[in-house]
């Protein structure tokens, strides 16, 4: 009886853990920073032009940052990975790209001086899964603010 209540109570902890920072859409577990670092670049997608990783991936902010300063720890980072700076900062014309470092000494990458992220939800280069995700999370637009507009039903976003 004891072993039952042992992975239930397992259970239950995995089940918070997924809740964290907001609805992921059922995203799956990454792990906590980019392995394309310091590569920024633009794309289209669905919400228009916006940011993006060197694989294509969406660039995101969160509302709870400031800037210098990311809020997005442990459980946080396991669905919204940080994008790791590299030994350069990429240059983007009409963009402020800088370098912040983080809680445990890591490097992020960070737009108009606010963090970015990417999404453990969005599989594939150009998804924007992550749009609006608890009221908090935000694509980047090529001018390097947050795009508020709410997701589509394209079948892209999600939701």
């Amino acid at each position: 009886m004891m072993r039952v209540a042992g992975v239930v109570g397992a259970i239950v902890l995995g089940l918070g853990a997924l809740t964290a920072c907001g609805d992921d859409a059922g995203a799956g577990s990454n792990p906590s920073t980019s392995t394309s670092a310091a590569q920024l670049k633009t794309a289209d997608s669905g919400l228009g032009k916006i940011l993006v990783d060197g694989n294509g991936r969406t660039v995101y902010v969160f509302d709870k940052d400031t800037a210098g300063k990311s809020n997005c720890e442990g459980d946080c980072l396991a669905k919204w990975p940080a994008v790791a700076a590299g030994d350069s900062t990429p240059k983007l014309d009409g963009v402020e790209v800088s370098t912040i470092t983080r809680s445990d000494g890591s490097k992020q990458l960070a737009v108009g001086g606010l963090p970015v992220y990417l999404f453990a939800g969005d599989s594939k280069a150009g998804e924007t899964k992550g749009q609006a995700v608890g009221g908090v999370w935000w694509v980047v637009g090529p001018d390097g603010k947050k795009i508020t507009t709410q997701p589509s039903n394209d079948g892209n976003s999600g939701y």
